[in-house]
């Protein structure tokens, strides 16, 4: 078992060595980054939609801008659009699952917000349609992928797709580069003194 728990810490070193060449993948995160810190400059807010480990991604990020990061700072607008399950379920219920994000978006946002969409697979129906929606709306969009990037490809505005097809692995790779956003977006807005 000690080989198998060492392969896939590999795996992961591996995975995150290779982002450290991707020059697509760092200007989409350093462009995410100018187009969040603009966003909160001009009064606007952060959304954030997934499904399973990427809902709990999400929460866990936007959850990182409006509590805190590395240190002490005002509360940014941000929120994970999963977070009301009475919403969530009776809109599920009422409509469909397909638009439980791209209701809130319609509700929730406006031009100059910034949405942010995880994906693993590129292909959930919900976050394909919030992100539509938020195009349509003229919210900034930011796709988190894997390696192909699915459906969501086009989509959005910034496409942060992670060279693998190991859910488990992207996940780890979109932790890792949003956290790295916000701690880059609380250094630009907060500068210490």
């Amino acid at each position: 078992m000690i080989n198998f728990i060492k392969s896939k810490i590999e795996e992961s070193i591996s995975l995150k060595t290779s982002l450290l060449s991707n020059t697509e993948i760092l200007n989409a995160v350093n462009n995410t980054i100018n187009e969040i810190v603009t966003c909160y400059k001009t009064g606007g807010k952060v959304l954030w939609c997934g499904n399973g480990g990427s809902a709990a991604d999400a929460q866990h990020l936007a959850a990182e801008l409006s509590g805190r990061f590395y240190y002490d700072r005002p509360p940014l607008f941000s929120e994970a659009l999963h977070v009301n399950t009475s919403y969530i379920t009776a809109v599920a219920n009422d409509y469909s699952y397909d638009i439980i994000y791209s209701r809130l978006v319609e509700a929730m946002g406006k031009k100059g917000d910034i949405l942010i969409g995880l994906s693993t697979s590129g292909n959930s129906a919900n976050v394909i349609k919030a992100l539509e929606k938020a195009n349509e709306m003229g919210i900034t969009t930011i796709a988190f992928t894997g390696k192909t990037g699915g459906k969501m490809n086009g989509i959005g505005k910034y496409l942060i797709n992670i060279p693998s097809t190991d859910t488990p692995r992207i996940q780890e790779c979109h932790m890792l580069l949003g956290h790295t956003i916000c701690e880059l977006v609380e250094m630009n807005l907060f500068p210490k003194k």
